[in-house]
């Protein structure tokens, strides 16, 4: 997926939201209007796309302030030491969470300034019939072994807010 194809995706998801990307652009870019496809391409172009990433208005109707949001937990695949000593394999199936935060905006746009590609972040959240079947069949930690040592470290395996990827209703 080229970049700008990725811009017109998560605009398009805003927007559904409430969104209005043509008065967010002219607000925040200081460039007339002339198409959509103009304005997406433009932000295309190297670092401008952060413009909107980073925008309080947008991430706040793409990720639903305050509203109860569905999140696919990914197939998740890893080993663990048992209480007899034997390594074990647990393959967990995908499922779905839940979550009402009412800053759940803050927190992504937190991740995004910490994440070195916010582009790649802001990704998993998008809802494509691609990243659907990604999170069906992905499987994670697969490749990582089990020593004794790392038995305290079973935190590692567990799954956080941020591995999730964001499913609407």
């Amino acid at each position: 997926m080229t970049r700008t194809e990725l811009l017109q995706h998560l605009i398009g998801q805003a927007r559904e939201s409430g969104f209005e990307f043509r008065r967010w652009y002219r607000l925040y870019t200081a460039r007339p209007w002339t198409t959509f496809s103009d304005a997406v391409d433009w932000l295309a172009q190297g670092s401008r796309a952060h413009m909107l990433l980073f925008s309080h208005s947008f991430a706040r109707t793409f990720f639903r302030e305050g509203e109860r949001i569905r999140f696919i937990q990914p197939a998740l695949a890893y080993q663990r030491i048992g209480p007899d000593g034997a390594v074990k394999s647990v393959q967990r199936r995908a499922h779905t969470r839940q979550s009402n935060r009412e800053d759940v905006w803050l927190y992504h746009l937190r991740e995004m300034a910490a994440a070195d590609e916010p582009l790649r972040y802001i990704r998993r959240y998008l809802l494509l019939e691609e990243t659907m079947h990604e999170a069906q069949h992905h499987i994670t930690n697969a490749s990582k072994p089990v020593t004794p040592d790392s038995h305290a470290n079973e935190a590692d395996f567990s799954s956080d807010y941020d591995d999730e990827l964001l499913v609407r209703d």
